[in-house]
């Protein structure tokens, strides 16, 4: 499913930059505070494109020299892309992305869906991550029962630290505006 999106002007003349450098196509799923504030509309500022799939693969090299914390790039636009390695997702969010259609040739960004999005804050459950689980909860009028069911369906059976992430989850149940019924 492609998205009509219009991002930011900050993000949309970075990206614009790095299209025109890239020589092949560059597929990436991305998380994190760009897809909160540039996709889903919620004020918080970041200066990373965080994604945690990159196709193909070999691709990494080329897009850090060109867009990585080191680039020039960064320095103009000051934004970055940052590849993610470390991070809990869903098993099936892969079927959920959604395409972004920005008009770009080079790079085609896909997004995590809101659930998704939030889930792979887990772990880390920061200020500013619970913040976001509160913002996209309310804008994206999200429903407990269904974050929980993903949690519990995919992601549970096969992380590490299971009984932090239910206490997080429970914890998190007052950000949702829809409860179980």
């Amino acid at each position: 499913m492609q998205r009509e999106l219009d991002l930011p002007q900050h993000w949309s003349d970075f990206l614009e930059a790095v299209d025109k450098q890239l020589k092949t196509p560059v597929t990436l799923h991305c998380i994190g505070g760009f897809v909160v504030e540039a996709v889903y509309g919620i004020p918080r500022r970041t200066a990373d494109l965080d994604y945690i799939s990159i196709d193909p693969g070999e691709a990494i090299l080329t897009l850090e020299e060109i867009a990585g914390q080191q680039s020039e790039l960064r320095r103009v636009h000051k934004l970055y892309l940052q590849m993610v390695a470390v991070v809990d997702v869903p098993d099936n969010y892969e079927k959920r992305l959604k395409k972004l259609a920005l008009g770009l040739k080079m790079i085609q960004l896909s997004v995590l869906d809101s659930y998704d999005l939030i889930l792979t804050k887990l772990a880390r459950n920061s200020g500013k991550d619970r913040e976001d689980v509160k913002a996209l909860a309310k804008l994206q009028n999200l429903s407990f029962s269904i974050f929980a069911k993903r949690y519990e369906e995919e992601m549970k059976p096969w992380i590490a630290n299971a009984k932090k992430h239910d206490l997080t989850v429970q914890l998190w149940k007052e950000f949702f505006p829809r409860q179980p019924e």
